[in-house]
C-alpha cells in the first residue's frame, strides 16, 4: 500500500466497516512504519482493473506478528481474494521472523473466522467491547507457525487480481 492508495482504501473501509472504520491518520501512521530497513509493518492492496478491491496489513513486534486488517469488497467475496491477502501477510510474518501470528476478529464475522480457521488460526480468548462504538466483542485468534508444517488449506486463486505493496 502506498500513500496514494489511502483514499480508495478509506472508501472501501467505510463501506465494509461503517461503525468502526479506521481513520486516515491510522493508515498514515501504519504506513510510516512500513518502509525502510526498520520496517515493522506490511500493507498490501488488491486491484482488479485498476480499482482497489481489497487490502490487508500486518504489524510485527519481536517474534509475534499481528494481522491488523483484512478487507475485501463484497463483490469479490468467495473468490479467494481474502485467502490471497492473508497468504501475503503470512509471508510477511515469515520475513519478519515471527513464528506466532495473532489477530482479532468481530465475533459476528463468521466468514472471516472460517477463513482464519482454514489457515490454522485457533481461538484463544475474547476482548469484550473491543470494536467501538458498537461495543462488539472480538474473538482473539492465534496461529503458532513454529509447530505448523507450513501448509495452508486456504485457496489462493483470485483471477484477474493483482496484489502489491
Amino acid at each position: 500500500m502506498r500513500w496514494w492508495d489511502i483514499e480508495p482504501v478509506l472508501e472501501l473501509e467505510k463501506v465494509l466497516f461503517p461503525e468502526d472504520a479506521w481513520s486516515r491518520g491510522m493508515f498514515w501512521s501504519d504506513l510510516a512504519h512500513a518502509r525502510g530497513p526498520e520496517a515493522t509493518r506490511r500493507y498490501v492492496v488488491a486491484e482488479d482493473g485498476g480499482r482497489i478491491v481489497g487490502y490487508g496489513g500486518l504489524a510485527a513486534a519481536g517474534d509475534i506478528a499481528d494481522v491488523q486488517t483484512i478487507a475485501v469488497a463484497r463483490e469479490h467475496w468467495g473468490t479467494g481474494l481474502g485467502a490471497l491477502i492473508l497468504t501475503e501477510l503470512l509471508r510477511a510474518a515469515t520475513a519478519f521472523e515471527c513464528p506466532q501470528v495473532m489477530l482479532e476478529c468481530r465475533v459476528d464475522n463468521i466468514r472471516a473466522q472460517k477463513l482464519y480457521e482454514r489457515f490454522g488460526f485457533e481461538p484463544i480468548g475474547f476482548r469484550r467491547g473491543y470494536y467501538q462504538p458498537g461495543n462488539v466483542d472480538a474473538l482473539v485468534m492465534r496461529l503458532d507457525r513454529a509447530s505448523d508444517s507450513g501448509s495452508a488449506t486456504g485457496s489462493t486463486s483470485a483471477q484477474g487480481t493483482d496484489i502489491h505493496d
